[in-house]
């Protein structure tokens, strides 16, 4: 066994891996952003093969395609962050212990309960102010690493135009290292992590993206005057399976029905129950045609990637989850029941 190690840990080699853990020691700081622009480069390719076949210009069709996927995204972010502190600072100024003691006094007025409403009311105020002024300082840190949000941005853009200018040679070169016996598996490797890609990107993003919007249109419709704020945080609780766009409707059910306004109650319920069947509706459709990711995958993806990346970490867990599941079953069926 110390012969084999010694025959395989050449010089060479050895200079290989050390070069390779310094390397991984500098750019782990910005390996999200890094990761995170392989993933959109994806996205960002066959728009821009179909850009380039209008203009001719290989680099000019990607920087198009980057602005059209990429600037509604970061556009996204910053609105999503804007009207959150906003609304926050509206919630945490205003009255919410009368608003809640108010609230439990009309439940108790139809649920006979033998509860105090002054220390329940004041309880849940607490909890309530205590979250408003978490999320705002989290969102007030946030916006105050400024120049190292920008140097994220920075390194994600050159990412996402890199890799999707050479990927192809990037997958080329890393092949050029696979020993001939495993290139097929590398090859089937690839095509299983580009199925997977698709799946999620179509079965689960642009699921997110389509319910997101009906979101926005029935919201501000029924007058809501955070209409597109709603509307984009059902989207993204479209993403966590599980949740769905329940939450949202739910709770504006019950706000409807203690504010005593019944028929938008009704409607909002029903509106609701759209969404969800919707959402049933095509969700396979979208994602049957490739990699079916078992859903617990995404939803431990959707929870753990936040705590490790931040909010990047919602895009990056469950894909990287979802990569990695792909990779051992290809292995399993590979190397394991291929031998069988």
């Amino acid at each position: 066994m110390g012969l084999d190690i010694e025959k395989h840990l050449t010089p060479p080699i050895l200079l290989v891996i050390f070069l390779l853990i310094v390397s991984l020691i500098f750019i782990f700081p910005v390996l999200n952003m890094v990761v995170l622009g392989a993933i959109l480069a994806y996205g960002v390719r066959p728009v821009a093969r179909k850009i380039q076949s209008k203009l001719k210009y290989n680099s000019l069709s990607i920087i198009i395609a980057m602005i059209v996927v990429l600037i509604p995204l970061i556009l996204l972010v910053a609105y999503i962050s804007i009207e959150l502190t906003g609304l926050i600072t509206e919630i945490l100024a205003s009255n919410t212990y009368s608003d809640v003691s108010n609230s439990l006094t009309t439940i108790t007025s139809y649920i006979p309960l033998n509860l105090d409403i002054h220390s329940v009311s004041t309880s849940i105020s607490s909890s309530i102010q205590e979250i408003g002024t978490y999320i705002l300082n989290y969102l007030v840190k946030f916006l105050s690493k400024l120049m190292n949000i920008l140097l994220n941005l920075f390194i994600l853009i050159c990412s996402v135009f890199y890799f999707s200018r050479d990927g192809d040679k990037f997958i080329d070169f890393i092949k050029s290292f696979v020993p001939d016996d495993s290139k097929h598996f590398f090859n089937t490797t690839i095509e299983a992590v580009k199925d997977v890609l698709r799946s999620i990107f179509y079965g689960h993003f642009l699921t997110s993206v389509i319910i997101g919007v009906f979101a926005v249109i029935g919201y501000s419709i029924l007058g809501y005057p955070y209409g597109i704020l709603l509307g984009v945080i059902t989207g993204i609780l479209q993403l966590i399976p599980v949740f769905g766009p329940w939450p949202i409707y739910w709770v504006l059910f019950f706000i409807e029905v203690l504010s005593g306004n019944y028929p938008r109650a009704i409607i909002v319920l029903i509106f609701g129950f759209f969404l969800s069947s919707v959402d049933v509706y095509i969700r396979p459709v979208l994602s049957s045609h490739y990699a079916d990711i078992h859903p617990l995958i995404l939803l431990i993806g959707f929870l753990s990637g936040p705590l490790v990346y931040g909010i990047v970490g919602f895009i990056v867990g469950p894909l990287i989850l979802g990569i990695t599941y792909a990779v051992l079953d290809n292995y399993r069926k590979e190397f394991i029941l291929g031998n069988e």
